[in-house]
């Protein structure tokens, strides 16, 4: 029979799993390990998605060169496919890579540019890495598409070569890509899976870092939501359906050490929004691509953990020119106790000193 968790127990499994306890992880090795996957994205109303999601696991110590170092130094983290993710989690890709692509207008693209593809590599290997731009375009027929990609040509094929696992990102310069072949970034020793083990891992570090997901879910590009038979049957009171937990995750909750935390709207225990709805009763959306007059917590409004609740959303922005981290609202999804309210200031506080900027606009301050 499958076991049967509270509604705390299951929040707690998740927020333990995300490394949101106020057990830290020790670096940034550590902390990409346990998430599985940090995403990548170049906003930074407050700061870019990799950088906050690090900061608000491992706290203070965490600087922008220490990722630099782990992925260009150590490589012990490595980039594909829009998030940063461990060195030693690239066995469980390699199936992946090498069945891409999987759509028939991508086969077809390349195999029409199949001379193309041998100039980028050619450049590659006489001169890489190599930024985007500096790679001509010699395709034979363009990238067609409705969106920001149309003949978008070099961009398109360096993405697919990525893909495919026939080249990396070496380092980034800025917002830039650095693209080399995959053997000057990759390890050449690491094991071979079959298909078939390499998604059963998958399953398992997915769940891992969940602590807690459904058997199915969502269908999502690249990187699922859910975990299939990963771990075990679980359910949760008051929560239709089934869940699948992880038995370490679970038998830890236990040792649940609460603190507060200010997520990235990129971060992975927000972004399914049903889970988050049904664990948390939390309502959440990015609302950046909203007109203004149409947003309900602002442009990068931040979600506040506090213990084991999603408990609100902090409406702010870093203006690095005037040296302030601007506050414009802290939503209270429900109001907070005097408690919260100085716990959800201090992390405040510790996000301008961490990005370098004084905080204007607390409320009551």
């Amino acid at each position: 029979m499958p076991r049967t968790l509270t509604r705390e127990q299951a929040r707690r499994i998740a927020v333990r799993a995300q490394l949101l306890t106020a057990e830290r992880p020790g670096g940034v090795v550590e902390a990409v390990d346990g998430l599985w996957l940090v995403n990548i994205d170049p906003t930074s109303a407050v700061a870019p998605s990799a950088d906050h999601i690090l900061w608000s696991r491992i706290g203070w110590p965490y600087q922008q060169a220490d990722l630099r170092r782990a992925v260009e130094d150590d490589r012990a983290v490595f980039e594909w496919a829009g998030f940063y993710r461990s060195m030693a989690d690239l066995p469980l890709y390699r199936p992946m890579m090498r069945a891409w692509p999987r759509y028939r207008a991508q086969r077809e693209w390349l195999e029409a540019n199949d001379r193309f593809r041998r100039d980028v590599l050619d450049r590659l290997r006489a001169e890489g890495p190599l930024r985007g731009g500096e790679i001509p375009d010699t395709s034979q027929v363009p990238w067609k598409s409705t969106g920001w990609t149309n003949e978008r040509n070099v961009t398109q094929m360096l993405e697919f070569l990525a893909m495919g696992g026939a080249i990396a990102v070496s380092r980034r310069e800025g917002r830039d890509r650095m693209w080399d072949l995959a053997e000057r970034v990759y390890p050449a020793d690491l094991p071979e899976l079959s298909d078939h083990e390499a998604a059963a891992l998958r399953a398992d570090r997915r769940l891992g870092s969940l602590g807690i997901a459904r058997a199915k879910a969502i269908k999502q590009p690249i990187e699922p939501i859910d975990v299939g038979e990963a771990g075990e049957e679980a359910m949760i009171e008051g929560v239709p359906g089934s869940w699948r937990v992880d038995p370490a995750q679970r038998d830890a909750v236990s040792e649940f050490e609460p603190r507060t935390a200010l997520l990235s709207p990129f971060d992975r225990l927000v972004f399914d929004r049903v889970r988050a709805q049904e664990l948390f009763g939390f309502e959440y959306i990015v609302e950046m691509y909203k007109p203004a007059a149409k947003r309900r917590w602002g442009y990068f409004a931040l979600p506040i953990l506090h213990a084991d609740r999603l408990v609100g959303k902090l409406d702010a922005s870093a203006d690095r020119k005037a040296g302030l981290l601007r506050v414009s609202a802290i939503h209270e999804d429900d109001p907070f106790t005097a408690d919260m309210s100085e716990a959800v200031d201090a992390e405040i506080r510790e996000l301008a000193s961490w990005l370098g900027l004084e905080v204007t606009g607390i409320p009551g301050s």
